[in-house]
């Protein structure tokens, strides 16, 4: 799909990654400048990429530094060891079939980045909105990710790691560390998909197997001597059903709800139309599974084997210790990739989002700003340490406005309505998509306050309860217009 207001074909092969003719004689700045990542325009058939690509960026934002805080933290809610395999294998199949049957259909048809296909429907205001709103919740999550980096960077220069319920920055040397490796995340962010795609696909299976090599390393030391003796291990040392004092109790759908909706807003919730758009066909949401079962099923197995010899050896668990712990220097420097990988297309997300908002800026001085302000998130080791609250509530925030575009593009003309009506009518705030989002987090707050539903489940009643808000309203205010217009043409005929 094409937009006839587009420049040239030429003009932007020209300005696609760094401008070939021009990157010797010209300044940093203009090269950059050069750089073309399709902000307010469909992509281009020249401009589309293979599956390796996606294969790549999947793995490598999945099998991430993020998995050496995840995995343990399963350790510490209690998890057994039967829930935990079981849950992993449902949730993530979840996952990936909402990425392929969700996002990537509407994402190869429109071809428009999350940010400017939802502006067509909410309007610019809304947009600006919920696009702080976003670049926030993203930063947040990145700086989590460049936390997790520093404990690796700063491990060999004997810096103070931050503890399981710091808040607080611990040393002077913690924040060089971590501005340190946010400076070179947010670098390669700026350089754009192709180049964070290319980073990804180079670096993702070695990381795999060395996850895989630190889990299978420590498991001697935990008591496994054959392959028979796991499963008495693995109930009786790492994934005991005892969840640590002051921490909730995981069952079996506690684990399949967190592996379905770690990702939420990636999929269901729309962001990864930012990253789909430039897939050939709408199958390439599949490849989705490459970071489901290589990340969020044997990385996270492999790190909770970790941090269970870490606690029963009463070592520090930072992932930067316990990746040391399994597999050395080479275990310190998986974790350093691994948070660049996941942090990176996660700073270009929220890059996006903020550069839909402030079109007199460059997109790389945006993601330059938005890498500043996700270092300085980085510095608080909270964000880290609960990093699996997090992920579910920045996923229910922006899961609403994900309904929205499913039922705008899909529903909308089933009931004989027009899609993108804020931008055909030229309506600066639409109030059905704001009613959609404010309504279902007020419906997902009174679930969790009068049913005591917890926040890894709302993100399944909450999605339907938006999409029923958001086709209801549309109904009304078309119907409304419609009328008015009937109303109008009527008067003018008498």
């Amino acid at each position: 799909m094409t937009d006839p207001t587009t420049r040239p074909s030429a003009t932007i092969a020209d300005r696609s990654g760094v401008a070939r003719g021009r990157g010797r004689g010209s300044s940093l700045a203009d090269r950059l400048d050069a750089i073309n990542e399709f902000d307010r325009e469909p992509v281009t058939d020249g401009h589309l990429q293979g599956p390796g690509n996606f294969i790549g960026f999947y793995a490598g934002e999945h099998v991430a530094g993020t998995e050496f805080v995840i995995g343990p933290l399963f350790v510490a809610h209690g998890v057994a060891a039967g829930d935990l395999l079981l849950g992993l294998l449902l949730g993530n199949f979840l996952a990936v079939l909402s990425w392929a049957f969700i996002c990537a259909p509407i994402a190869v048809r429109t071809r428009l980045n999350l940010y400017w296909k939802l502006r067509k429907i909410a309007g610019p205001k809304l947009l600006f909105a919920y696009n702080i709103v976003n670049a926030l919740m993203f930063c947040f999550l990145a700086g989590a990710m460049i936390a997790v980096a520093a404990t690796a960077v700063g491990m060999p220069f004997d810096i103070a790691m931050p503890g399981l319920n710091d808040l607080y920055p611990s040393s002077v040397g913690w924040v060089v560390t971590v501005l340190a490796v946010g400076s070179v995340v947010t670098l390669l962010a700026i350089l754009g998909f192709r180049q964070i795609a290319r980073f990804s696909k180079v670096a993702a299976p070695w990381m795999f197997l060395v996850f895989v090599a630190c889990g299978i390393a420590v498991l001697p030391q935990l008591g496994v001597r054959s392959p028979g003796d796991f499963w008495a291990v693995a109930n009786e040392k790492i994934w005991t059903g005892v969840p640590v004092e002051g921490r909730v109790h995981f069952t079996f759908w506690h684990v399949t709800f967190f592996a379905w909706f770690t990702n939420m807003a990636m999929h269901i919730g729309m962001a990864d139309l930012t990253i789909l758009r430039y897939a050939k066909k709408w199958h390439y949401g599949f490849f989705s599974a490459f970071g489901m079962y290589l990340g969020h099923y044997v990385a996270w197995i492999a790190s909770g084997i970790l941090v269970a010899l870490a606690i029963q050896n009463s070592t520090d668990i930072a992932p930067g210790p316990i990746a040391y712990l399994g597999a050395g220097v080479t275990g310190l420097a998986t974790v350093v990739i691994a948070g660049w990988t996941t942090a990176n297309p996660t700073i270009y997300r929220a890059g996006l989002a903020m550069q839909t908002i402030t079109p007199n800026w460059k997109r790389w001085k945006v993601t330059l700003a938005v890498g500043a302000i996700t270092s300085v998130a980085a510095l608080f080791p909270a964000l880290m340490m609960r990093l699996l609250d997090f992920v579910a509530l920045y996923g229910l925030i922006l899961m609403p406005m994900g309904a929205v575009i499913f039922a705008d593009f899909w529903l909308l003309p089933r009931f004989g309505l027009r899609q993108d009506y804020a931008d055909w009518k030229q309506i600066a705030f639409s109030w059905p998509a704001a009613a959609s989002w404010s309504l279902t987090l007020a419906a997902c707050w009174a679930i969790n306050a009068v049913w005591g539903l917890q926040i890894f489940f709302l993100g399944l009643p909450g999605w339907f309860i938006a999409t029923a808000i958001y086709v209801a309203l549309s109904f009304a205010q078309q119907r409304a217009f419609g009328m008015a217009q009937a109303e109008r043409y009527a008067g003018d005929a008498a």
